[in-house]
């Protein structure tokens, strides 16, 4: 009788529900629910755009929705399939995105007298509003804590755990003493399908724990009490609510409690895996090993790898942290990324493109790219910095933006757009570079989601401004995926599942398709990343001197040279 694993891929936008045969690697069946709350999912604030929250009430009407219809879709493409051949179920979330709770785990945002309340709602990964309180915890850290913040790279970034929740409790002191804790989206989720969200049964996410809120058995696990009464009293006292301990996505959250199996059509005491963040698990779901640079391309963008615990490993400055066990289990996962890729893209279609490239965003990409791929590297001329929602790798800065220089009056919308393109390529190129400055050699390049599977125009030039192979993940949703995979280890060889990570690897997952860079391309690339590079230290350091004045002229001379060639 064939086995299935139940992978749950919580996303910015929607949840999407991936069931997958642990026998011959086949995803059987998925279905996607968008979030139907705010814009796309998003409660935003028209007076901040830094704002970005959730309803927790999607969560809960999406899981249902979501596997509901996975299990249809099963049925109809597999006779022989039934929901009780379903032996483990994973989950992967956005994060970090933490959420106000009371006493016994339910969100504030689902009680009466907080569900117009957005500080009480979930706090986005792209919610930018705590940036005050980053740089708070930065600079004390930095007088007091140096090591705390040598495992993540050097800066508190806006976008995690505790400069939220100091954020939560300075605008919205009601909001914070009505919290009793607070609980990652990705540690809810499991606990809220077991049966049990009281915050101090929770078994929590070391992913979680240490990419955002400085966990490490090193020092005893969070923060020390000293050190955060010393950035607030409050988030000194709030300590005592929270966790002591926190464990990788091979181990048990619990079991599939019978609410939530009535409620899922599926059979209670199903294995639930400990939760994690969407692309740790689309690394592994990508098929992620030492020397493999996962690349998870959407919105933003994620890169990941591992690095074995035995072998000796520097800190690395700018990264998103160095957190045993944050990927696979007995190796260091190493998390960086860039704020805003896909959402560049849309940005610019969204508000500048105009209707001669077509009508709709799906017909404008599509205009965009045939013009764009008519013209060789530097013809436009143009050189453009990737902030658009400010720095995540290497600089960790929220308050950088987005920057196009070049233009002229005969530029056009489809050569800003392969600047775009290209100014993403290179601030992951600056990523590759860091990491293996500090002695972690990149030997593979694996790319996965929407944008990696399709669109091959992107993939190319980030082969030919990196100058190595860009290889596209088999699957195309490699996080759903990740989560199925755990979700299978969780529940043991015994069930029908596997004895380690590694092993359901081997037979889920693969590589689709590989883009080899062009040398001449490179070449010409290599130029340009020279001026990205000035650009970049000259916008986004401190310590920067120098002179801008080369930029325009060289870029002049290397469109018209680009122009003359053949």
């Amino acid at each position: 009788m064939k086995k299935y694993a139940l992978g749950l891929d919580f996303g910015t936008n929607s949840c999407r529900s991936l069931i997958v045969d642990l026998e011959e690697g086949i995803e059987l069946a998925s279905y996607v629910f968008n979030y139907p709350s705010g814009s796309e999912g998003i409660l935003l604030d028209p007076k901040d755009p830094n704002v970005a929250r959730q309803n927790p009430q999607d969560y809960h009407e999406s899981l249902a929705a979501s596997v509901k219809e996975a299990i249809a879709l099963a049925r109809k493409q597999d006779p022989e399939f039934s929901p009780e051949n379903i032996i483990g179920i994973g989950v992967d979330t956005t994060g970090s995105s933490p959420m106000p709770v009371d006493e016994e785990g339910t969100p504030l945002g689902l009680l009466p007298e907080f569900n117009e309340n957005l500080n009480a709602m979930v706090w986005l990964w792209k919610d930018h509003s705590s940036y005050a309180e980053a740089a708070q915890i930065t600079a004390q850290a930095r007088k007091t804590r140096h090591l705390y913040l040598a495992k993540v790279g050097g800066t508190y970034s806006s976008e995690w755990f505790w400069s939220k929740i100091l954020h939560c409790k300075n605008t919205t002191p009601e909001v914070f003493q009505a919290a009793h804790s607070f609980v990652e989206f990705c540690d809810y989720i499991p606990a809220l399908l077991a049966g049990d969200t009281r915050p101090d049964r929770i078994i929590r996410s070391v992913c979680a724990a240490g990419h955002k809120a400085m966990y490490n058995e090193e020092w005893g696990g969070l923060p020390d009490k000293e050190f955060l009464s010393s950035v607030d009293l409050e988030l000194g006292k709030l300590r005592d609510r929270l966790y002591e301990k926190a464990v990788p996505s091979d181990r048990l959250a619990g079991h599939l409690s019978q609410e939530w199996a009535e409620k899922l059509g599926l059979q209670p005491g199903i294995a639930v895996a400990v939760g994690a963040f969407d692309a740790h698990m689309g690394a592994v779901g990508a098929g992620v090993k030492e020397g493999t640079l996962v690349k998870i391309l959407g919105t933003s963008t994620c890169d990941i790898m591992v690095f074995p615990k035995q072998k000796s490993l520097a800190d690395i400055p700018g990264v998103c942290g160095i957190v045993d066990g944050s990927v696979l289990p007995d190796y260091y996962g190493i998390e960086a990324g860039q704020s805003a890729v896909g959402d560049i893209f849309l940005w610019f279609v969204n508000h500048l493109v105009p209707d001669k490239y077509g009508k709709t965003p799906d017909e404008k990409f599509k205009g965009l790219e045939v013009e764009a791929a008519k013209q060789k590297p530097g013809e436009h001329g143009l050189l453009a910095l990737d902030w658009n929602n400010g720095n995540r790798t290497i600089l960790v800065d929220v308050r950088l933006s987005g920057l196009l220089i070049g233009q002229t009056l005969h530029t056009q919308a489809h050569e800003i757009y392969r600047a775009l393109i290209e100014a993403t390529a290179f601030g992951a190129l600056t990523i590759i570079n860091r990491i293996e400055e500090y002695g972690v050699g990149v030997e593979e390049i694996v790319n996965c989601g929407g944008l990696a599977a399709k669109n091959p125009f992107l993939m190319q030039i980030y082969a030919d401004i990196t100058g190595r192979p860009m290889k596209v993940s088999r699957s195309e949703q490699t996080c759903a995926l990740g989560a199925a995979i755990f979700g299978a280890v969780a529940a043991g060889k015994e069930k029908g599942g596997f004895p380690s990570v590694e092993e359901a690897q081997n037979v889920l997952t693969g590589i689709k398709e590989t883009h080899q860079p062009n040398p001449e391309n490179h070449q010409v690339y290599k130029e340009l990343f020279r001026l990205y590079s000035q650009l970049h230290d000259a916008f986004g350091t401190e310590s920067w001197s120098g002179t801008l004045y080369n930029v325009m002229k060289e870029l002049i001379a290397l469109r018209e040279r680009r122009r003359k060639s053949e």
